[in-house]
C-alpha cells in the first residue's frame, strides 16, 4: 500500500509571531497595516495588554480573519491571540492552571491536522517572586508539551518564550549569565524541550549560524546597534518543522520592542 502523502497540494503556509506589547499600540503604528500586506494564514500575537472589551472589530477580526484570544484579567497585562485565515475547528483557552491562565498566557488552535499555539512565557526580570513564577511555569509546562508532542499532530508553538537558548542567540551572552532570559536553569529547560521532549526550532535548524534577534531592549541605543535577544520561536513537531522553508525577522518598521517572527512552511493543513 503506498504511502499517503500530501506533497501534491501543498502550497506556502506563512505562519507569523508576534509580541506587540500592547496591541492598540501596535495598531497605531502600522501592525494592522502589516497584516494586510504579509496575509498570512495564521497570525500569532502576545502581550496583548487589552481586556475583550477593549478589542474593537478590526483587533478581533483584522482583515475578516477568525480571532481567538485569551485575556489576563488584570488589565494593561500580557494576553495571547490566534488570528486565522480559517475557522478552527476547535480552540483551547488556557492550560488549565489557575495562575498562569488568569494572567492569559495560552491559546491552541486546531485546523484538521495542525494546532497553532500562541504562547506568552512569564518573564523574571522583574523580581525574585516572578522569576520564582517562571519555574514554575517551566514544571508545568514540560510535560504539557511532552503530551502535545505525543499526540502525533503537526504542532507549532510560537511566541515570546522569554528565554535565550545559546550564546548566539543573544549579543552580550557573557554579561547576561546572571539575568533572567539566559539563567542556566533556563536554557537547561530548553534543551530538554528539543532534545528530550523533541521539538524543533525553526529557525535555528534553517539557519545555524544567523543569530536571529526578535527582542531589544528599550535602554540605550540597542535596536539600532543590533544589540539583541533571540527569545521567540516557532517550535514544532518534526514532521511540521521538515516542512519549513524559509524564515524572515521583520524590522522595517517597529511596532514593539520585539520584531515579528515569519515562518513559511510547504504544507497544506
Amino acid at each position: 500500500m503506498p504511502l499517503f502523502t500530501h506533497k501534491q497540494e501543498n502550497r506556502v503556509f506563512k505562519i507569523i509571531s508576534a509580541n506587540v506589547n500592547g496591541i492598540r499600540s501596535a495598531y497605531k503604528k502600522g501592525f494592522l497595516d502589516y497584516l494586510q500586506r504579509v496575509d498570512a494564514d495564521v497570525v500569532c500575537v502576545q502581550e496583548l495588554k487589552a481586556q475583550e472589551a477593549d478589542l474593537d472589530e478590526s483587533m478581533r477580526r483584522p482583515h475578516g480573519m477568525h480571532g481567538a484570544w485569551h485575556c489576563a484579567e488584570k488589565r494593561g497585562y500580557s494576553g495571547v491571540a490566534i488570528y486565522s485565515k480559517r475557522t478552527p475547528d476547535r480552540v483551547q483557552y488556557g492550560l488549565g492552571v489557575p495562575e498562569f491562565d488568569a494572567e492569559g498566557r495560552f491559546v491552541r488552535a486546531d485546523f484538521g491536522r495542525l494546532s497553532v499555539v500562541s504562547l506568552y512565557l512569564p518573564s523574571g526580570s522583574s523580581s525574585e517572586e516572578r522569576q520564582a513564577a517562571k519555574y514554575r511555569f517551566l514544571d508545568v509546562f514540560l510535560p504539557m508539551l511532552a503530551a502535545m508532542h505525543a499526540e502525533g499532530r503537526d504542532i507549532v508553538v510560537c511566541g515570546d518564550w522569554n528565554i535565550a537558548h545559546q550564546n548566539i542567540d543573544l549579543k552580550n551572552w557573557k554579561g547576561n549569565q546572571k539575568n533572567s532570559g539566559f539563567l542556566p536553569e533556563e536554557r537547561a529547560w530548553l534543551t530538554r524541550v528539543i532534545s528530550e521532549v523533541g521539538w524543533v526550532d525553526v529557525w535555528r535548524t534553517l539557519y545555524p549560524e544567523a543569530p536571529g534577534y526578535t527582542w531589544w531592549s528599550n535602554r540605550g541605543q540597542a535596536y539600532a546597534k543590533d544589540v539583541g535577544w533571540r527569545i521567540d520561536y516557532q517550535m514544532c513537531t518534526p514532521e511540521l518543522a521538515a516542512t519549513a522553508r524559509e524564515s524572515t525577522i521583520y524590522k522595517d518598521e517597529k511596532f514593539s520592542d520585539h520584531a515579528p517572527l515569519v515562518v513559511d512552511y510547504d504544507y497544506t493543513p
